[in-house]
């Protein structure tokens, strides 16, 4: 794969340059965090997509009830105001949040200017993101972004510069990896990195990866008991990004984590890709009123219409290395699940000993279940006992009540408590009492930045070497 050492140099220094002047002249330091009651106070800049308001889900001590929303004006933050609404005015556990609104068309150089908080909450367009992560941190503002903070090279040498301008303004800049405190992903990830069940990692080769991770999403869902209207934009890859820059994302997280667990990863020496692809989800006219609310296409969308039908490139492929490891990642995007289904993840680790795969299908009733599997010529006796051991360990620890059931010979499932399920929103909060976590230490550990960096690199690596290969 082509790296492009010195293109990435040039532009690096360039945004360097730029960051550490501007941050000079322009920096207003956030005081340090305690843990006190209302200290936090958040911002949220531009929201287009329900994960802004899903971080307000619920209360933090912590956290003032004091929103400032900045936006232009428009069904965005209209969407976004009602959402948010909708959780102060639930019958349980209602939130209390004032949401305090600037909608003028200088929305971003208001917020900037009057810095009236300290944390900047970002989840919509993702084409502008990262300049608004950038320009935030060079304000000396805390970032929690929702992925992807990067949707193409350009955009991931801006980032680089953000990255190095928060650290010179002594700010925090996150991205909302939800997936990790997924339970079967959590699970899968611990029972991986045991040697004792599986073994070595096998590396595998670019056709037969040791590792493979497979998400399929849909256009058209239910969010928080209500079907989700989607703005228009979000149908526009150069304001949303393509799916091999997007929900890649938290797959190529989830890999990291297994390989490399909490420790940093170089990206010019440790990942390398070897192939990636693209490809088209076709929407109709019917299918895009329903997921939109709109009558007719977006003017703006009419580069992407074929046939009165959009293509929206929402698939894509990545066949990587990580330290060796081979990896295959593939997201796909279906207009609508089928009846009684949802989004669903397949997820293979495979050892030398064993493996562990996580499935999502009818079988599993579209639930994430978590299997463990002997591999050919090993001992099963053994691999049995080893599992049942390695699963009481945890259950003994931080996951109470697992189990392992016998499925088929060589086969197990790791036997998960409802408990643990507490569905995809839920994790917006964890995300956000770790980042409260890393506020108050005034510091995000150095292996998270690495690999947030890491993770940008592969992702805006494969699609300019997908472009390259439709050309």
């Amino acid at each position: 794969m082509k790296n492009y050492p010195f293109a990435r140099t040039f532009i690096l220094s360039v945004i360097v340059a730029t960051a550490l002047t501007v941050v000079g002249c322009r920096c207003n330091r956030t005081p340090a965090f305690t843990g006190a009651e209302g200290e936090v106070h958040l911002i949220t800049l531009d929201p287009g997509h329900f994960h802004a308001a899903l971080v307000q889900k619920v209360s933090y001590p912590q956290v003032s009830r004091n929103v400032y929303v900045y936006a232009p004006k428009g069904d965005d933050v209209t969407q976004h105001l009602a959402l948010a609404s909708s959780y102060n005015n639930r019958p349980a556990d209602p939130t209390q949040w004032n949401e305090i609104v600037y909608t003028g068309s200088d929305f971003l150089q208001r917020m900037l200017d009057e810095h009236r908080g300290n944390v900047v909450v970002l989840a919509g367009r993702n084409g502008v993101k990262t300049d608004y992560i950038y320009r935030s941190v060079v304000a000396g503002l805390n970032v929690l972004a929702d992925k992807p903070m990067a949707i193409d090279r350009e955009s991931f040498y801006r980032l680089l510069g953000a990255f190095d301008a928060a650290e010179h303004n002594g700010v925090l800049l996150y991205d909302i990896m939800t997936e990790r405190y997924e339970a079967t992903n959590a699970l899968q990830r611990a029972l991986a990195r045991m040697p004792e069940l599986i073994g070595p990692i096998d590396p595998g080769t670019p056709d037969d990866p040791g590792i493979v991770k497979e998400s399929v999403h849909h256009f058209s869902k239910m969010v928080s008991g209500t079907p989700l209207i989607r703005p228009e934009w979000y149908f526009d890859t150069r304001q949303q990004g393509e799916g091999i820059v997007d929900v890649t994302t938290h797959l190529v997280d989830l890999v990291q984590l297994t390989v490399v667990g909490e420790r940093p990863i170089d990206y010019m020496r440790d990942v390398h890709v070897n192939s990636a692809s693209r490809w088209p989800t076709p929407i109709s006219r019917t299918q895009y009123r329903l997921a939109t609310g709109k009558d007719d296409y977006a003017p703006f969308l009419a580069p992407f219409i074929t046939n009165d039908t959009l293509r929206v490139f929402a698939n894509g492929r990545i066949d990587y290395s990580l330290r060796g490891i081979n990896v295959r990642v593939i997201v796909r995007w279906d207009f609508m699940a089928p009846q009684g289904a949802g989004d669903t993840h397949y997820a293979l680790v495979r050892g030398q000993k064993g493996s562990v795969v996580i499935r999502q299908g009818a079988e599993q009733g579209y639930k994430p279940m978590l299997y463990a599997e002997v591999a050919a010529g090993q001992d099963t006796v053994a691999f049995e006992s080893t599992l049942r051991k390695c699963v009481a360990g945890l259950a003994a620890g931080d996951w109470p009540g697992l189990d392992v059931a016998t499925v088929a010979p060589g086969e197990w499932q790791v036997v998960i408590p409802a408990v643990y399920d507490v569905g995809h929103e839920a994790h917006f909060g964890q995300v956000m009492q770790r980042f409260l976590g890393f506020l108050v230490a005034g510091k995000i550990p150095k292996w998270e930045i690495a690999n947030m960096k890491a993770k940008y690199f592969t992702t805006t690596s494969a699609l300019q070497v997908a472009r390259e290969a439709d050309n």
